[in-house]
């Protein structure tokens, strides 16, 4: 893993022109329903964040690719549990995790739009939350306010340590 996020890092340095799809693929694995278990996102994410500062690269498109793709992962999670319904429930990883997924019900039913929210920031209830929010039919407007929201902090916190880091080191 460790050379996966050294060789993605180096080829966005070489490649500077293919840093904004670059982040926004990685974005959309890191949201999407645990393909973020596959792809090492966040440490490269973290890795870019120091290199948009060491190549002078432009921040803000940047996070304008890493806040898309987060919102488009979700988005589409939610979208496919609310058009599979509860077919979603007996895929893989799901099926064999039946406690993450009432402890996903239990925190979206407690706490709504700010689950959404906030699930974006912990670990196991990235992948499910959105999920479980197309599986409980939430207003689309709702979902999307939470998403975007959440995917505007998400975005800066993922690339803001390594820039500032950078820039601090830099001076």
């Amino acid at each position: 893993m460790d050379n996966l996020v050294r060789s993605t890092i180096a080829f966005v340095h070489d490649h500077q022109a293919w840093g904004v799809p670059i982040v926004f693929v990685l974005a959309f694995c890191e949201s999407f329903a645990f393909v973020s278990l596959l792809v090492p996102a966040t440490g490269i994410l973290l890795g870019v964040g120091g290199l948009i500062a060491a190549a002078e690269l432009g921040f803000w498109p940047m996070w304008f690719a890493a806040a898309l793709g987060a919102i488009v992962g979700d988005w589409l999670a939610y979208w496919l549990a609310l058009y599979f319904k509860d077919r979603v429930l007996r895929t893989w990883p799901l099926a064999g995790n039946p406690d993450l997924v009432a402890r996903g019900v239990a925190f979206f039913k407690k706490w709504g739009m700010l689950a959404v929210f906030v699930g974006r920031f912990f670990g196991p209830f990235r992948a499910v939350v959105p999920l479980i929010a197309g599986l409980n039919a939430m207003p689309w407007l709702n979902f999307q306010i939470a998403n975007v929201a959440s995917a505007a902090v998400w975005a800066a916190g993922i690339l803001l340590p390594g820039f500032i880091g950078v820039r601090w080191l830099m001076e």
